[in-house]
């Protein structure tokens, strides 16, 4: 079900500290924590004596201490001490996950550790400019397949529908909208033109505009589970699509989807403005109003899922709307065969 040699977030970088942190990924109990000297390190959720959860535990000198019997392992997984016995059982240790920092996430990877290259996490250098785009984050916990919150930012011609009160607009502005899609090595991009349109309530809140807005929606998938996103607007009229760096509404967002169990997953997003970057009003406000529009498509995706699991998905059908959805879910078919599981139901 699950594509393990893959890069997954597994946290963000502030989330893990020296109290222990149980975070279930792709159906793997894993414990996060951190070293008196700030490494970051992943084990399997489970001590190798009885079976009780080291999430339980404390982090120690040597890294995490069971708190049933007071096992004690380090960021390897090897037991280092056994209270009361010299001797430490050769096959007394626990598995280790790849660990890397970087751009404020925490990167994990379940797969085989030796295919684990951390050249190939994603770029995310916006996390590191607070000056040019100010930022803040958050993690939702979806009681949904994390591919169908993947289809719903494959197929944005629900913002018209679902956020028309925050980041929407009118939905006839949506389906309309121009749309070109890119194949990449290792997703695909698309990018959506919405030409002398309203700008929406977000929009319009964040920036004074003259009237009309040229809009774009640009996304880039990274499989398995990441997507970019830079949107905007600014004055029809103005050349947007060869000149998006004019003054206007600018925002970009990182969407992480970590697969938790099949019906369920973490999403962490972060919101980071274009505008107005010295005023901290305005990055609470794109927070609230982007994490307000997320939360409506959280009511969706989770009402879908418990129709799929109910009636499941053999009489659906496809639409235009769905080619970006589609190939999505082709690239992540391959991705499956790849390891010989089965990535679609």
């Amino acid at each position: 079900m699950f594509i393990l040699n893959a890069w997954y977030i597994a946290a963000w970088a502030h989330e893990v500290t020296d109290v222990p942190l149980a975070r279930r990924i792709c159906d793997e109990p894993v414990v996060l924590f951190r070293t008196k000297d700030g490494t970051a390190a992943a084990l399997l959720d489970r001590c190798c004596h009885r079976g009780a959860p080291l999430s339980l535990g404390t982090v120690v000198d040597a890294g995490i201490r069971c708190g049933y019997h007071g096992l004690e392992f380090d960021c390897s997984g090897k037991c280092v001490k056994v209270p009361g016995q010299e001797r430490i059982p050769q096959r007394a240790a626990v598995r280790s996950f790849p660990l890397h920092e970087k751009d404020e996430f925490l990167w994990i990877w379940l797969g085989d550790p030796a295919l684990a290259d951390t050249t190939t996490i994603i770029d995310y250098p916006y996390h590191n400019d607070y000056a040019q785009w100010p930022h803040k984050h958050g993690l939702y916990h979806c009681k949904a397949d994390y591919r169908l919150l993947i289809d719903n930012l494959m197929d944005l011609t629900h913002v018209g529908y679902v956020h028309a009160s925050t980041i929407g607009g009118h939905p006839k502005v949506h389906v309309e909208a121009l749309m070109e899609t890119t194949p990449t090595d290792t997703g695909l991009k698309f990018i959506r033109w919405m030409r002398n349109s309203v700008p929406p309530p977000t929009y319009a809140a964040a920036v004074k505009f003259k009237g009309n807005v040229d809009r774009w929606q640009e996304f880039e998938f990274l499989a398995p589970g990441n997507i970019i996103q830079w949107s905007g607007a600014i004055d029809t009229g103005n050349g947007a699509e060869q000149n998006r760096n004019q003054p206007g509404f600018s925002l970009r967002l990182f969407h992480g989807l970590t697969p938790e169990t099949q019906n369920s997953c973490h999403y962490f997003w972060s919101t980071a403005n274009g505008y107005r970057q010295d005023d901290p009003a305005a990055t609470d406000q794109l927070f609230e109003a982007i994490g307000a529009a997320f939360n409506e498509d959280k009511v969706f995706v989770e009402e879908q899922q418990l129709r799929l699991d109910e009636l499941g998905e053999a009489s659906l059908v496809d639409i235009v709307s769905d080619r970006a959805r589609i190939h999505m879910r082709r690239i992540l078919d391959r991705m499956a065969a790849a390891e010989g599981v089965a990535a679609s139901k």
